[in-house]
């Protein structure tokens, strides 16, 4: 009889199972950055380089072809080539910036495709064996790419890690790494940081960075809708205001980590968001239940409690599809920055690092009610960027 009563009840849900991001309309989805930022769909940063440096990296599908190098700087003697040299799980949040930034879309069928998606990469590690980056090790992977950049034709330098205290010194040695990349025309662009607090980290708080805030944008181009993204910010050494501008931090289509964990139950958790009634959930669970007991979720929809188990599960891994996931911070801010920025050297690749800049902050919206400390020069306008990119002298 509780078994009647509980399909009774699952029957009333519409639908059975509820994502946990915001959308308008019937259907759920995230938004593809390209409709966020009303951005190019004719350029591709085709022709342009871009350094990631990151806790590590995976060669991701959407990546095929354009990845240039895997540089492991874990320790004194750096090793770069084209294998890759990582520990598994800490290869996500790499492939995440890299992906969002470049990636082709080709496991999305085009939908979340990178703004970069035709531009090659460099792609350097600088985390241990425990996940820990430490300024030492960022410094390592930046005096890699400042002895490196010219063989590669490095433009680009994405930075979504931050150091280990806050500092005012012209002399740090990461603020002499970024301002050294400067000299050598290559834009380094960094994470601003999520702490929401008055407080920068090296290498965001060197001068010559191009140091990228947040947005949250309700996964919506409804601007009523949009706030501020709770990014760390602060002046620079020089009395620069940090960050310069602010982008899309949340609610942002990202790829699973092929064969982990979540890709192995979100195989089957992902069509239960399209499943209508009972039977057509019971019938995914029975298909995946070796895969869905290996992490302790019920295969069947018997009582309200493995339903409970199943929504829970398909929220905490923030599931979009079988093989996407939203997420959010500073980073994908500073990875989506970086995508723009590449796209506006396609379009004018004799642009330097100070003109993009100065183009960046010139083009960006500022918004009335979000003060000048917490926006910098506003929101990254990406269509308007490229334009006056190509328009640079």
């Amino acid at each position: 009889m509780a078994r009647q009563t509980s399909r009774h009840a699952l029957k009333a849900e519409r639908p059975l199972f509820t994502v946990n991001f915001p959308y308008t309309g019937e259907s759920p989805q995230v938004l593809p950055i390209q409709a966020r930022l009303g951005a190019s769909t004719e350029l591709s940063g085709r022709g342009v380089v871009i350094a990631f440096l990151d806790s590590g990296f995976y060669p991701h599908p959407d990546l095929r072809g354009r990845i240039l190098a895997h540089v492991d700087a874990l320790t004194r003697r750096v090793i770069s080539g084209e294998r890759f040299f990582h520990d598994h799980q800490l290869s996500w949040h790499g492939q995440m910036t890299s992906v969002i930034a470049c990636g082709d879309g080709s496991s999305s069928e085009g939908r979340y495709r990178g703004l970069a998606h035709g531009a090659q990469l460099v792609l350097i590690k600088v985390s241990d064996f425990r996940g820990n980056i430490k300024e030492h090790d960022i410094l390592r992977g930046l005096l890699w790419l400042i002895e490196n950049h010219r063989a590669y034709d490095v433009r680009l330098c994405s930075i979504s890690v931050g150091g280990d205290f806050p500092s005012d010194d012209p002399d740090h040695p990461l603020h002499a790494a970024i301002r050294a990349l400067y000299a050598e025309n290559v834009l380094t662009i960094c994470a601003a940081g999520n702490g929401g607090t008055q407080q920068l980290l090296p290498p965001a708080s060197a001068p010559e960075a191009l140091t990228v805030g947040g947005v949250d944008d309700g996964n919506s181009i409804d601007l009523a809708r949009w706030q501020l993204y709770p990014h760390n910010y602060g002046i620079a050494y020089d009395g620069m205001l940090k960050p310069e501008i602010v982008t899309a931090a949340r609610w942002i289509a990202a790829p699973i980590l092929p064969y982990s964990t979540m890709a192995r139950e979100a195989r089957w958790l992902a069509p239960l968001l399209s499943a209508r009634t009972p039977a057509e959930a019971e019938a995914i669970l029975a298909a995946g239940c070796a895969d869905l007991k290996r992490g302790d979720l019920p295969c069947a929809l018997d009582t309200h409690g493995q339903w409970a188990a199943l929504q829970a599960r398909i929220h905490k891994y923030k599931l979009i599809d079988a093989r996407h996931q939203h997420v959010e911070g500073t980073s994908v801010a500073a990875a989506i920055a970086t995508s723009v920025v590449a796209q506006m050297l396609e379009a004018n690749p004799r642009l330097s690092a100070g003109a993009i800049r100065a183009l960046l902050r010139a083009t960006a919206v500022i918004l009335p009610h979000w003060s000048e400390a917490a926006q910098g020069g506003g929101i990254l306008d990406a269509h308007t960027a490229v334009l006056a990119a190509r328009a640079h002298a």
